[in-house]
């Protein structure tokens, strides 16, 4: 599992483009959980965290991961 801390969101809408942004960066096989209360947002699989990080920026938000 890959967690991110993802700052930026306020409601739901933010939640759902967020889990979306996620599940279409390649290597991607679940979103287990985006979380604006917690700021954070996990998934499974192998993908490049740096293509994580790059999708929750395209769609408004700051991003790293959580080491």
């Amino acid at each position: 599992m890959i967690k991110l801390k993802v700052t930026g969101m306020t409601c739901g809408h933010c939640e759902g483009a967020v889990k979306k942004a996620l599940a279409g960066v390649p290597g991607v096989e679940r979103v287990v959980s985006v979380d604006r209360a917690r700021q954070e947002a996990v998934v499974d699989g192998t993908p490049d965290a740096s293509a994580l990080v790059a999708a929750v920026v395209d769609e408004g938000y700051q991003a790293e991961v959580v080491t």
